[in-house]
């Protein structure tokens, strides 16, 4: 026996090689496939021989020669199902070389195969003679009628998906080695390979031995097609009979002949008639005390878990599997690698269902669909799991103008946001809240959505560990906004929020297409069976721009703000910069106040106050920081202690019901202990009286003590915990636990606003922390910025906008190396020292520093309006509304979007949407184009912007011209990126100049950029910058005469010109009264000229 055993496994053992293409194979190979690659075809996936196959006794070896078959020797013809000696007949025939292939041809060509006894399988083998295509064409019924909405769906689907049906008998399948401890792949191979060394001498048995199981493996192969036809990717539907080639193709459903249901056992049907609804869901199918994958999804488990596929078990289909006891595992790890998964249980044991009746099956239900955008277990870390459903609707106007209606939700948390956005043709607002919201998952209209905006939900989503899943639908929704308000009372979904549905849109501009988006959020949870969330979450309001410093989609990425440049990652970036936050919670916090920074100057200040005490009182900090260590996510908890009053479908489950019990008491325990921790900690704070004033101001308090206090109330359920559940870690639940978590839940939930109060009071301390550490401990001087509000008044002599740094610095430029970049000043606007120009116009060298100076300032605004100290020695700052940012060449060819476009599509932003109080940094704008066509949007761009908006703006270029253009320019500062040449030899030749970066701003326009220099530093051949030199020069001479009329300039620039026409023109007018604002605005500006020159003594 033992010996028959190890005869099998050793002709049957696949090779690494084998197992890595078997990974790659189309879900289920056509026959005309495996005919025309039957030479090629190897052996992927050999069944384990069985039960009935292996019998008798152990034999002792052979002492005699082997007995050689003739070539065309066949079993018994009569004998039905297979037996121990056709396993390994192939061992004891004798093939010429030259009958090889003909054997192989006629057994591609063959009719019929070995079919497998129905009584033995749950996938039987269909009849061929109704798999004709015309015939299936006639008879064609669909199963299922796929719904574009899937808003009402969940009733069908769970009186669908539970079955009653009789049966011969419930089969489990065999133990496959998926069950098994699991082998890196690796190890695998090493092992495999090891194992076949030693038959490397013999190469005719190999290539014999190669031939036999190839003619094999092609069989079964050919036999599993024939079975599953309908998934032949040539022949696959949807559950409406469209094809993949249709644009209303349905990737979620599967087309199933009826005939082929017809003669499915019971548990196939079990299995297709949930899995036809679920395409796009690895389905686990729960056979005894096994979870299997089976078919496409087998190929899942195959390639990323590394799980063995064998032929054999359900069917004889592709099957992979693992004990109930390393599901969960399992689960998480296909949903981090983004998968959706469900899981069929079982609802009843083996031997409830024989007492139903002998032939009674198994009864089972689909019960769980969890996706990385709805996952609420497992390590979810500080980032937040965000769904966001969004639908678009044109506005019919030449600007293409468009309007946005989203809806997302955070299922960890019970929390629904719902909104919505207008935006042009460039997506920045779109790209706003995409990079605010960061959402694991998009659900969108595939005709509905234009093509821009895909584009941006790709541009504007963050690389993280997992990539963003875009979920297209045919239409979000079908219902009409009234239906969806009628749907969500019936329903009672969120019938525990603080705020009703109706108080909640009240708030939003554009009703119709918000719900909308509701509705298709709705119809996705429900499709996921996650109706506890959808009726105890609680939905709020979501203003992209809700009174706060605004910031676009392109300006988030220039500004490096959430991830870099090189690889997307956190590393050198604002979020990383001032992330000392302990708790998930509090870096989650952190997060959005960076994506929504203060524009209340008093709102600054207040948390300011506080950074400042946390600063002057180190052993405080410290206090808090031993605290919060402590803590788990109390968001979470808080969050799943509330959905679990809410009964559920999988606690239904006997056999599930201990299991959930028991997660649910260790959640309630680490809630109740966690809250212990945090009211300790602010009980603490309340004793230093300077500290909460000041924290008091920033966020609301409950009453923590006292009779009414949460400190005597929480008290209460720390003994409750202690008394009822002592090891609520891993405590031994007991019929009787169910009722009391129950009744301790609903009574400590009753007081849920104030514990969420609490919970955002302890986030609040935590960034608050993390800003004082930040202040504290950065490698350059930081102060505490000065904050002027915004300007409110028109008068020209005070109270307008102002930017002032001293000693400015990048925070995070150069890494974590520890080195400070050099520091500059930075002065725009008002001062108390009189006028200064709002515009700084900066030229000098390529890799002089112009762009890490514009995005240091940039960045410092951002953190003192954060409440943060700045990296500078002194700052004075008028609050920004808007800060827009043209930063860098980048261009997405895949996109279709080149430098320029996207130079002027973000450039058009700043134009359209730019006021005084904002600051625009633009930089090396137009030299996407032609030097002619760059100069001229250049120039026409910044004149726009000094003389029509008159922002604080910070404009780098290497158009000298515009030096001498606005030279003289009143509202104009001329600076530059300092540089030197340092000789490399005692010669002074110019050859020999080497150009040295100061990365000091130096008053007055660079000479030039210096590119040949920096090309020479960069590698280019030295003989081919000389000849670059030498057109260069030819180049000045030719246009020499232009060159000295652009110098005159410098005195009398077109500014000038312009006032002089309008002066002209104003004295031809007679009637004064038909003077526009744009002439009266010329002569205040030619008076403060005049005004200012007089002064200078010009």
């Amino acid at each position: 026996m033992n010996r028959q055993k190890s005869i099998l496994s050793f002709f049957q053992k696949t090779s690494p090689e084998n197992r890595t293409s078997g990974a790659k194979r189309d879900s289920v190979p056509s026959v005309q496939q495996a005919n025309r690659n039957d030479r090629t075809v190897k052996p992927v996936f050999n069944p384990p021989p069985s039960a009935d196959d292996v019998r008798g006794t152990d034999t002792p070896p052979e002492k005699v020669p082997r007995q050689v078959l003739p070539a065309n020797f066949a079993p018994n013809a009569n004998n039905f199902g297979s037996s121990l000696f056709e396993s390994i007949m192939h061992k004891f025939i004798k093939v010429d070389d030259g009958e090889k292939v003909n054997q192989r041809s006629q057994s591609s060509n063959h009719d019929s195969f070995p079919k497998s006894s129905s009584s033995s399988t749950i996938f039987n083998n269909t009849n061929r003679k109704g798999q004709k295509k015309e015939a299936a064409a006639a008879a064609f019924e669909p199963v299922v009628k796929a719904k574009d909405n899937a808003v009402n769906f969940k009733e069908k689907v769970n009186h669908e998906n539970m079955f009653l049906v009789e049966n011969d008998g419930d089969l489990t399948g065999p133990e496959t080695p998926g069950m098994q401890p699991l082998v890196s792949h690796v190890k695998r191979s090493r092992e495999d390979g090891s194992n076949l060394s030693s038959l490397r001498d013999s190469g005719k048995r190999v290539r014999f031995l190669k031939d036999s199981m190839a003619l094999d493996m092609t069989k079964k192969e050919l036999e599993v097609a024939s079975k599953f036809e309908w998934l032949d990717p040539s022949r696959v539907r949807d559950a409406n009979g469209r094809r993949p080639s249709d644009p209303l193709y349905d990737k979620t459903t599967l087309y199933i002949p009826p005939e082929i249901l017809r003669k499915m056992t019971a548990s196939q049907k079990q299995y297709w008639s949930v899995k036809c609804k679920y395409m796009d869901v690895v389905l686990f199918f729960k056979v005894g005390k096994f979870y299997e994958l089976y078919e496409m999804d087998a190929e899942i488990g195959h390639k990323e878990l590394d799980w063995k596929i064998t032929l054999s078990g359900v069917g004889k289909c592709r099957q992979v599997g693992i004990s109930e006891g390393g599901i969960d595992d399992a689960v998480q790890n296909l949903v981090a690698r983004g998968y959706k998964v469900g899981r069929v249980e079982q609802l009843e044991t083996s031997e409830e269902a024989k007492a139903r009746g002998a032939n009674s099956v198994i009864l089972r239900k689909l019960v769980q669909v969890v996706t990385p955008s709805t996952n609420v277990d497992g390590n979810i870390g500080p980032e937040a799991n965000h769904l966001l459903a969004i639908k678009e609707e044109s506005n019919g106007s030449d600007n293409g103008s468009v309007t946005y209606g989203f809806a997302f939700v955070d299922c960890a948390r019970l929390r629904f946001w719902v909104g919505s956005i207008d935006d042009d043709a460039s997506c920045s607002a779109l790209g706003a809240l995409l990079m605010q919201v960061s959402p694991k998952e998009i659900i969108y209209e595939s005709r509905g959505v234009s093509k821009e905006a895909q584009k941006a939900f790709r541009k504007f989503s963050l690389n993280g560990s997992t990539t963003l899943k875009l979920t297209s639908m045919q239409s979000i929704t079908d219902l009409v906004s009234s239906e969806i308000s009628d749907l969500i009372r019936s329903k009672g979904y969120f019938k525990g929020s603080s705020n009703s549905l109706d108080q909640v849109l009240t708030k939003v501009i554009h009703r119709e297409i918000t719900l909308s988006a509701l509705g298709g959020l709705i119809g996705h949870l429900d499709r996921l069976m996650l109706n506890e969330i959808l009726q105890n979450g609680d939905i709020y309001p979501y203003q992209v721009y809700k009174g706060c410093l605004k910031m676009d989609g392109p300006t988030y990425v220039n500004l490096e703000i959430f991830g870099n440049s090189d690889d997307g990652g956190k590393s050198g970036t604002l979020y990383k910069y001032l992330d000392n936050c302990v708790t998930s919670s509090g870096k989650r916090l952190l997060r959005n106040w960076i994506c929504c920074p203060l524009k209340d100057a008093e709102g600054i200040n207040n948390r300011l106050d506080v950074v400042d005490n946390l600063i002057t009182c180190p052993e405080i900090v410290s206090h808090i920081a031993q605290h919060l260590r402590k803590l788990p996510d109390l968001e979470l908890l808080l969050g799943r202690t509330k959905s679990s009053l809410q009964v559920s479908s999988p606690i239904l489950l006997p056999l599930l019901a201990k299991k959930i019990l028991k997660q649910r008491v260790k959640v309630f325990g680490s809630l109740v202990k966690g809250l212990r921790t945090a009211l300790g900690l602010l009980l603490l704070l309340q004793k230093e009286q300077l500290l909460i004033s000041s924290l008091t101001k920033v966020f609301k308090l409950p009453i923590l003590t006292g009779s009414d206090g949460l400190d005597q109330f929480l008290t209460q359920f720390v003994a409750a915990v202690d008394s009822d559940f002592p090891n609520y870690q891993n405590h031994d639940v007991t019929d009787s636990d169910a009722e009391t978590l129950t009744i301790l839940a609903e009574l400590f939930l009753e007081k849920a606003a104030q514990w969420f109060e609490v919970v955002h009071a302890i986030n609040c301390i935590d960034v608050l922390r993390s800003f004082a550490v930040t202040s504290s401990f950065s490698c350059g001087t930081m102060s505490r910025p000065i904050i002027v509000p915004t300007s409110k008044c028109t008068s020209k002599d005070s109270g307008m906008p102002v930017l002032k740094m001293k000693g400015l610095w990048h925070p995070f430029a150069l890494g974590e190396s520890g080195r400070v970049p050099v520091p500059n000043d930075m002065i725009l606007g008002e001062n108390e020292d009189g006028h200064h120009p709002r515009t700084l116009l900066l030229t000098g060298p390529n890799m002089g520093g112009k762009s890490t100076l514009l995005r240091a300032t940039c960045v410092a605004v951002i953190m003192a309006q954060l409440g943060c100290y700045v990296p500078c020695e002194n700052c004075v700052l008028s609050v920004v509304d808007i800060i827009f940012t043209r930063l860098g060449a980048t261009d997405r060819i895949m996109a279709g979007e080149s430098t320029f476009f996207i130079e002027c599509t973000e450039t058009a932003s700043v134009l359209q949407h730019a006021t005084q109080d904002s600051l625009v940094i633009l930089d090396e704008l137009g030299r996407g184009t032609s030097t002619f066509d760059g100069y001229a949007i250049a120039y026409a761009v910044f004149r726009h912007l000094i003389e029509k908006v008159n922002c604080r703006l910070l404009f780098a270029t290497h158009y000298h011209p515009l030096t001498k253009e606005f030279a003289c320019h009143p509202r104009v500062t001329m600076q530059h990126m300092a540089c030197a040449f340092n000789s490399k030899s005692d010669t002074f030749s110019k050859s020999d100049q080497e150009l040295v970066f100061l990365y000091r701003l130096a008053s007055g326009a660079c000479p030039e950029s210096y590119g040949l220099q920096v090309a020479l530093m960069a590698g280019i051949p030295e003989k081919t910058v000389n000849i670059a030199s030498k057109a260069s020069q030819q180049m000045k001479k030719s246009i020499g005469k232009s060159f000295r009329s652009s110098e005159q300039r410098s005195e009398f620039s077109t500014l000038h010109e312009e006032w002089l026409k309008t002066l002209m023109s104003i004295s031809r007018i007679e009637d004064c009264e038909s003077f526009d604002d744009d002439v009266l605005d010329t002569l205040v500006c030619l008076r403060y000229e005049l005004k200012t020159s007089f002064k200078s003594g010009n």
